[in-house]
């Protein structure tokens, strides 16, 4: 009792000061009082105030046939409408998209205020040469795409802002292109003219030299029957299918360092000279539905090769690979050569002067009467088997199919099984 008493007593004193101090807190002070003045919060919410995110009120001077999402203020949608004229374009749109109309006209009025355009997209109307003003395009300094294709334009649109980088023209009835019509196109890299009227008169004083930063160059489906003259050095891509053409003269690629993709299907090629593709750069070659006879060397970095529906009897590789360099193998991986006149594939010979070679495409072949036939191998695959890369002698051969197989040792083509299937 003696030592308990003192604890007791110690015990009470410190419950009574406690209870003093939670007793003068202030709880209706701090809960109840109203906020004070000075205080800001971070984010003050009034009455009648938009607090979506703000956006240019300029977007307000949308014309009311077409669409400018707040999210895209610089662009305006008019495309699939029925429209009959072109709209008022205000003065802070870069992109206006006008296809799938029914307009026939292009006047100055239209893009009188519209100095910042960066892109026009008038494809898809039925806009007519005689109805665009002269020079209607020429004061957009800003403009770099102009798609015109799908319509009845007669001659080519002239003269165009420098400022030009793309321009389709493709699926018009033009017929006419002055001689100083791409004067001044110094900055386009794009020109598509391909589904029209274009004939060789049209493409002469090299006028398509002129422009020096030119990299792709479509014409096809138009009525050429020789090669475009002087195209500048820039040009990585041409497209001459279904055209005229007989003839490749013999030094004309000297001058296209740079091409990366020739196609050349649905012309009258006959005799080519032999190195005429020999171009460093070339990786897709397009010559197919023509009447050419005989192979005809392969650049090294050659990938794509398609010679359907020709007049070939036989592939000679020595030709298409005079040597073969272990240092410096070919590139080609596939060749197409259905619907020609060959009577046996090619000679196995063509493993070792292109290795990477995965498929070789035979289909149907024609004969001299006319008749289609078969040959035993239709279509020629390789296929490497890891467990091979890693264990030779572990070799398994795959399924075996009468009359569409031809099995070589893999250990002769540097331990790579090759396949022909159906």
């Amino acid at each position: 009792m003696g030592f308990s008493s003192p604890v007791c007593v110690l015990l009470f004193f410190l419950g009574v000061k406690v209870y003093c101090q939670y007793e003068s807190y202030q709880w209706d002070e701090d809960y109840d009082q109203e906020p004070d003045d000075v205080y800001q919060p971070e984010f003050q919410f009034r009455q009648n105030v938009d607090y979506r995110v703000p956006f240019p009120q300029h977007t307000l001077g949308c014309p009311s046939e077409c669409f400018c999402p707040p999210n895209f203020p610089s662009s305006m949608y008019c495309d699939n409408r029925k429209l009959k004229t072109i709209p008022n374009i205000p003065p802070y749109i870069q992109q206006v998209y006008l296809q799938f109309n029914e307009i026939e006209a292009v006047t100055a009025d239209s893009f009188i205020n519209a100095t910042h355009l960066k892109e026009i997209n008038l494809s898809h109307n039925k806009i007519k040469s005689q109805k665009m003003d002269h020079g209607v395009f020429a004061k957009l300094s800003n403009l770099l795409q102009l798609h015109l294709h799908h319509n009845n334009l007669e001659e080519f649109p002239f003269p165009l802002p420098k400022s030009l980088e793309r321009i389709l023209l493709g699926y018009n009835e033009i017929s006419r292109l002055q001689t100083n019509a791409m004067d001044g196109l110094v900055n386009l890299t794009m020109l598509d003219l391909c589904y029209n009227q274009i004939d060789d008169s049209m493409l002469q004083e090299k006028i398509l030299g002129k422009m020096e930063k030119l990299m792709q160059l479509n014409l096809c489906n138009n009525r050429l029957e020789s090669m475009p003259p002087g195209l500048p050095s820039s040009l990585m891509y041409l497209s001459l299918e279904n055209n005229s053409i007989s003839s490749i003269p013999e030094n004309y690629f000297n001058e296209l360092p740079k091409l990366h993709a020739l196609r050349m299907s649905h012309n009258k090629l006959q005799d080519i000279p032999c190195n005429i593709f020999n171009l460093s750069n070339l990786v897709e070659l397009n010559v197919g539905h023509n009447k050419l006879k005989q192979a005809f060397y392969i650049p090294r970095n050659l990938e794509h090769l398609y010679l359907e529906n020709n007049e070939i009897e036989n592939i000679n590789v020595t030709v298409m690979c005079p040597s073969v360099n272990p240092l410096h193998y070919h590139h080609l991986t596939y060749i197409r050569l259905d619907q020609n006149k060959l009577k046996e594939p090619i000679s196995s010979y063509i493993l070792l002067c292109f290795p990477h070679i995965h498929t070789i495409y035979y289909g149907e072949q024609r004969s001299t009467n006319g008749q289609t036939i078969q040959l035993k191998t239709q279509v020629f695959r390789r296929f490497q088997d890891d467990a091979d890369s890693e264990d030779h002698d572990d070799h398994q051969e795959g399924p075996e199919e009468e009359g569409s197989e031809e099995h070589v040792d893999p250990h002769y083509y540097g331990g790579q099984e090759w396949q022909e299937t159906i």
